[in-house]
């Protein structure tokens, strides 16, 4: 089984960081040519420069994906920098917290937009060009792979995140459907569903919390808070021919959470 993705072509939104930005960082290490997408044009730019100034593998593209335009410009960035796209990470992600009760709280269709339905037309767009990459090829490997950033909030029911669990419960069937869909033209669809993850916003928000830190590693058999890098390999597993067999799946990597979970654990 070959994990490798050495030479293929990656674009990853929402890679300015956290998540997307471990991704993109960790697909240049094993010798992927990367797209980094967000709508954060400084930090993206800095980030660009900080992994290798000057490199050939790495682009970057700023702009709204919420926008179809701005989508169908970075596929024709990426093809104009890399002839073409192998790989698509759908890193691109909100999370809001609010009352569940309240009218005028518009959470649920903020986040609809900005997690489910970006991450479809960048699916759609992107899926077209690996189709057409694909025409006469050989009909036994994977002519791409889409991966969406999803979430354990999609399986538990939290008030509070009533609007980020209706998003990833969404994307979660989305994936399904477009994996159904797009196997006939030998494309995979999969998604990570995670758990907590040291990121940047979450290191803050332990900052002096020892409380909060406390909770989440309680509630997690595993005992211990994931590492971005972790969630970057196995999304190496999911865009390597390692993977050629499977598609349709939430694979999940909570630590083991969601196999004791209580509905009053953190939501981080």
């Amino acid at each position: 089984m070959s994990l490798s993705i050495a030479e293929k072509t990656a674009v990853v939104t929402g890679a300015a960081n956290g998540v997307g930005l471990s991704i993109a960082r960790h697909f240049l290490k094993e010798g992927a040519k990367v797209m980094l997408a967000d709508m954060d044009e400084t930090r993206l730019s800095e980030e660009v420069n900080d992994i290798d100034e000057g490199s050939e593998s790495a682009a970057c593209f700023a702009g709204d994906l919420r926008e179809k335009l701005t989508v169908a410009n970075l596929l024709s960035a990426t093809i104009d920098r890399f002839d073409r796209v192998d790989i698509l990470v759908n890193a691109s992600r909100q999370v809001v917290t609010g009352d569940p009760l309240n009218a005028n709280d518009d959470g649920v269709q903020m986040l609809i937009e900005q997690n489910l339905m970006t991450s479809l037309r960048v699916s759609q767009i992107f899926a077209k060009r690996m189709i057409k990459q694909a025409e006469g090829g050989n009909g036994e490997t994977s002519a791409g792979s889409i991966i969406n950033l999803s979430s354990i909030a999609a399986r538990r029911s939290q008030p509070k995140l009533l609007a980020y669990s209706v998003s990833s419960a969404a994307l979660d069937q989305m994936t399904r459907a477009l994996a159904v869909a797009l196997a006939p033209h030998r494309i995979r669809v999969n998604a990570i569903a995670f758990g907590s993850v040291m990121s940047a916003s979450l290191k803050d928000a332990l900052d002096g919390n020892n409380g909060m830190r406390n909770e989440i590693i309680s509630s997690t058999p595993l005992g211990r808070i994931a590492r971005p890098t972790e969630l970057a390999e196995v999304a190496q597993f999911l865009a390597s021919d390692g993977s050629d067999f499977v598609t349709g799946q939430i694979l999940t990597a909570d630590g083991g959470r969601t196999l004791v979970d209580g509905a009053d654990a953190p939501a981080h």
